[in-house]
Order: structure tokens, then sequence, then C-alpha cells
């Protein structure tokens, strides 16, 4: 019998906020399979670094989608680059001649070797087209719950459509998105496995992602999307236990990353202009800083020399809510301007990367709604809201639940750090598939023999300073493969 994989993802979901009252079959998937408990997401903690992570098990400096936004700098003039758009990143693939992704990604893989990846999300358009950018390219399936350009092939959209009803726009921000979690499970369920038989196939719920943000982490309307997503996800365990399990089909349940709490507003321009920069949002002449848009900090200056990121930087880290600081390597540990990082330490060292990345200040407050995380943010938004992108632990863990019959040791949860690059390499050791070079993460043998020697784990503590400021990086690394664990800051 073949193996198959169906990988259910919830953007945005917090683990601590899986329980039996508001994601019973979440749980239920737990007491059938093995819960990685210590699993993570990568740096920067955004959904559009995160995804394709997952999908060519490699960090950022090797895939190269380096945030959800980003300024591309390899065309004269400089272009800010919106990862959402998924006409522009077909159109970034095309131009680059196939080079969108500086990995190959699990669907070209799977194709490579004549098997399939199938996809449905209702994420933005752009993260949807990144689970496998190149689907039209080998004739397998890729649908949105909402954007039809993120479509693919049309005989299959088509074919939905006339079975379970039509694309319904997404709604406001404002409102959770009920009615695509539900279109995207019907077209699994009631097409896309029947007709298809995909080797893998991704299955995205957008939310709690968008809910929180506008609403609040623990917030009533974000609890409620998140039961209804798990509701869904209900109707996909009933088919798996009834039909898929007995069809070879294993599960991986995941999320992208977590969320915590913005309490105070900054502005992040306000600083680069007090230290003598003028700043935009996107190049153009008279921008000398590039401050790209987010929770966690892209900084792209039009002349990065080393004397002027010392300047930015030390201009920063004099700001109460600054938090880690990476600049370009200038030793092993240590980033060119003083109070900096090395971006390699958090495997973001890649030619798309920003001169200065940060993260804003977090810290363990409680939040409105009793969770652990709050941060500094800037943004139009109020404080209350969910914000990720940075090194807070509550950022960085995501789910990690496997089900199947390559899982033997049910009900159990291993403890050993694993993280979001580990899932491909697994996938392909289960389907006898050679993992490329550029692959990072490592295959999960501990899950799927229990009883095999645990590898060697360490913890490393990497310190910088500049006057009064402080920070500090947590990584810890099983065997030969390096997981971020936190990473903090303070004056």
């Amino acid at each position: 019998m073949p193996v198959r994989f169906l990988i259910v993802s919830f953007d945005g979901l917090r683990p601590d906020l899986v329980g039996p009252a508001l994601t019973p079959n979440l749980c239920r998937l737990k007491a059938a399979g093995v819960t990685l408990a210590n699993h993570r997401t990568v740096y920067p903690s955004e959904t559009r670094s995160a995804f394709p992570s997952l999908v060519t098990g490699a960090t950022t400096d090797r895939h190269g989608m380096v945030g959800n936004k980003y300024v591309d700098r390899s065309i004269n003039p400089s272009r800010y680059i919106d990862t959402s758009d998924s006409v522009l990143l077909r159109q970034l693939d095309l131009e680059s001649g196939g080079r969108l992704y500086s990995a190959p990604s699990l669907g070209e893989i799977l194709a490579t070797a004549g098997r399939s990846l199938a996809v449905l999300a209702t994420n933005t358009p752009g993260t949807t087209r990144l689970f496998h950018h190149k689907a039209e390219d080998f004739g397998h399936v890729r649908l949105s719950g909402h954007f039809r350009e993120a479509c693919t092939p049309d005989d299959a959209l088509a074919a939905i459509e006339a079975q379970i009803g039509p694309l319904s726009p997404a709604p406001p921000n404002t409102e959770p998105d009920r009615v695509g979690q539900d279109w995207i499970s019907s077209a699994f369920l009631d097409v896309v496995w029947p007709r298809y038989r995909p080797d893998v196939t991704i299955l995205s719920y957008g939310e709690p992602d968008v809910t929180s943000h506008f609403h609040g982490t623990g917030a009533e309307a974000t609890r409620s999307i998140i039961a209804h997503c798990d509701r869904q996800f209900g109707r996909v365990l009933d088919w798996w236990e009834a039909e898929g399990r007995g069809e070879g089909v294993q599960i991986f349940a995941t999320s992208d990353h977590g969320h915590i709490t913005g309490h105070t507003r900054a502005s992040v321009a306000d600083t680069v202009r007090i230290a003598g920069f003028s700043a935009g949002v996107a190049p153009a002449p008279d921008v000398d800083v590039t401050v790209v848009p987010g929770q966690v900090g892209a900084l792209y200056l039009a002349d990065p020399t080393e004397a002027k990121i010392a300047r930015l930087v030390a201009a920063i880290t004099s700001e109460v809510w600054c938090g880690n600081v990476f600049t370009r390597a200038k030793d092993a540990i240590n980033g060119i301007a003083p109070g900096s990082l090395s971006n390699r330490l958090v495997f973001a060292d890649h030619v798309r990367a920003p001169d200065i990345a940060f993260s804003f200040r977090a810290d363990d407050t409680i939040d409105p709604f009793g969770l652990v995380g709050c941060t500094f943010y800037d943004n139009d938004r109020g404080p209350g809201l969910g914000l990720h992108g940075g090194l807070h632990p509550k950022e960085l863990a995501v789910i990690g639940i496997v089900a199947g019959s390559a899982f033997p040791n049910t009900g159990s949860a291993s403890s050993l750090p694993s993280g979001i690059c580990d899932v491909a390499p697994t996938i392909l050791h289960l389907l006898g598939i050679d993992a490329p070079t550029s692959i990072g993460g490592r295959v999960l043998g501990e899950i799927l023999q229990p009883k095999s020697r645990p590898e060697d784990i360490r913890g490393e503590i990497f310190e910088a300073r500049l006057g009064s400021y402080k920070q500090v990086l947590r990584r810890v690394v099983v065997g030969n493969t390096s997981y971020v664990e936190s990473g903090m800051a303070g004056i």
C-alpha cells in the first residue's frame, strides 16, 4: 500500500490554546498519534517565511523568503515586494528563471520523483501560491478558498465549484472566515481526494491568524474561529479514521507561528529620522532607509555602509521598544554593527535579507486574556491585538502532532526539540525519495522508531551589548540541527 500524507495547518494557532474544550478534534488526533511537544518555527516568525520553510525543509537563508515583505535589490532601482500577491510571485519566478525560491520545494521534489502535491488554503493568495509555486507547471492541484488567481488547474476548480459551490470573496479582516474553511474542507473530502489521490496534500486553514490580529489572541471571536476550524478538521479526521488511515494516509498537524499581544505602539520611522536618515515604506530616490512594515523589523539602507549601519543600530538600540538586532556577520557571533548579533545565528543571511533585522521588545507579561507574552509594536492598530514575527517563545512555538501507521507510539509526546523544517525531510524519507542538500531539517527518527537512541542535545547562548543595551539569543541543537529557541533584549 502506498504511503500518503496530509499536512493540516492552522495559521497562527498557539499550542497552549489546544485543549479539550476548544479543540476536541485536535485532541482526538493527539490521542491517536504523537505530539511534538517542543516544536518551533523559524525566524522571522512570519507566515511567508515559515510556510516556505515547511515546504523546502530549509531556513530563510536557504529558501530566500526573508519576510512577508522585503526589498528586492536584484534590479535597479530596487523595488518593494509584498509576498501576499500571488500574481507578483508568479511574475518574479518567471523573471528569475524559476528562482523565486533559492531551494527546491516539496512540490518540485515530488514532481521530479513522479509524485504529486495538492494544496487547499484560505490564506492570502500569495501564501497559497508559496505552498506550491510551480503547481501549474506540473499539473498539480492548488486551490484557494477565496482567490481565483491562486487556483490551478481550471478543471479542478470548475469541478469543485459545480459540486460544492463557487468561491466566495474573502470576508473583511474584522470578520472571522468561516465560509472559506468549510469550502476547502469539502473540496478536499468531496473532490480532491476521491478524484486525484495526491501523494501529499496541504490543507491550510488561514485562521485564527487574521482574527487574532484584529480581535486579540484570546478574544471570544478568536476562540470561536479556532473552534470552527477544529470542527472542520473534525470532518477530515472522521474521513481519516473511516477511510484515509486504511489507505496509508499519515497526518501532520502544525501551525506556522504563535501570537503574542501588543501593548505599546512605537514609531521606527521617527527613530530613523531622528538619527538623521530619511525614512520611507518603499525604495525611492529621496529615501535613505526603507522601513519595511511588519511586526518584525527590517531596515534596508540605500547606501548600506558599515558606518551607516552602525549609526542606525546605535539609534534603535537606545529605544525602549528595541529587541534583538541582527546585521551581516563580522565573525561567528557578532554583526558588523556594535551591539548586533550576526544574522547567521538566526539563519537569516540571504541576499534579500535586510541590512538590519530586529524584533520588538517582548516580555512574559500576562495579556488581558490570561495568555503569556506581550510586546511593543509598530502598526496602525490599537493595543491588545495579536502580533508575531519576533523571537518570544510563544511566537516561535507551533503545533506539532503526527498520526498514522508510520508513528507507532500512539498517545505519546516527544520532548525532543523539533521544527517546521523537519516535516519535509521526514515525509521524503518515508516516501523513499532522496532529500536535496538544501534541506537543513532532520528526519524525526524519534517518532518513527521511539526506542531509538536520542540524539545529543545542547543549548547555546549568544550575547551582545552596546552601552546599557543587552541582547540574548538562545538556540538548542539536536545532533547537527539547530533551532532558535528565544531572543530577549533590554536596556
